[in-house]
């Protein structure tokens, strides 16, 4: 295997205790169901992947980033009553949260991105609890803000064109046939401003959509994927490699 020295789960203690990381990134998405097609762990394949390219990208380019172990489970309160979706609530995905920045504060590593690929989890209030609790700079992006819309007929927003298309390129083997998948429909609120999203509350899963799916997968392909894979995590690169030099200290103008 071609050795990923940016990604702690493959390094050794050889390796780790020799290099001075700049950046931690911590992957996390959730397990749960994706239409008919699409495996459980759709979420995490996808945030494996993606930090994995971006890391290795701004490794090549200098900055040293450390992939940690994705964390599997996110929030599924919207979608508790689907079998064997594992929901972790935000109470504890900030303790986690919290003891993992204790670690890297403790051994020197200075900045954190959380790096979410999960709709239902947000780690912007979690940042600021922590803010006043560490040295640690704290921050988080959702990966699937970063794609090229120019790329998806529509890109859907669970399981549909744009995760689909994904996973056709990253893991075509855990991807069943187009024709077995649901056609990803939606229904809305009733509620003029819960449906125009003014006003906001959880989506229960079970009345909002029959097959789990919220977006037709039918247009996916493989191309599209890697064409999106390829830009999503060039762009967050970028960012890597920016905070990787940046001052915390110095970062308005």
């Amino acid at each position: 295997m071609t050795s990923r020295p940016y990604i702690l789960a493959e390094t050794t203690w050889r390796e780790v205790s020799a290099t001075d990381y700049s950046v931690a990134v911590l992957p996390w998405g959730a397990t749960e169901a994706h239409n008919y097609h699409l495996p459980y762990n759709t979420d995490v394949v996808q945030c494996d992947h993606i930090a994995a390219e971006s890391a290795r990208l701004a490794w090549e380019r200098g900055a040293r980033v450390i992939v940690l172990p994705t964390v599997p489970f996110g929030v599924n309160t919207g979608q508790i009553d689907i079998k064997l979706d594992i929901n972790m609530n935000p109470s504890t995905q900030l303790a986690v949260l919290e003891d993992v920045v204790d670690g890297l504060q403790h051994h020197g590593i200075e900045k954190l991105v959380i790096l979410n690929g999960h709709g239902a989890n947000d780690f912007r209030q979690m940042v600021r609890e922590l803010w006043t609790r560490t040295d640690v700079f704290l921050c988080t992006l959702d990966w699937y803000k970063w794609i090229d819309d120019a790329v998806f007929e529509d890109a859907g927003d669970h399981a549909g064109e744009m995760e689909t298309s994904l996973m056709q390129y990253l893991a075509p083997d855990l991807v069943k046939p187009l024709d077995e998948a649901g056609d990803g429909a939606q229904k809305k609120f009733r509620i003029a401003a819960l449906a125009e999203g003014r006003a906001w509350t959880q989506r229960d899963w079970t009345q909002a959509t029959a097959d789990t799916g919220v977006g037709d997968p039918a247009p996916s392909t493989k191309a599209k994927g890697k064409q999106c894979f390829d830009h999503v995590s060039a762009e967050i690169a970028d960012f890597f490699i920016e905070l990787a030099a940046a001052d915390v200290n110095d970062l308005y103008e």
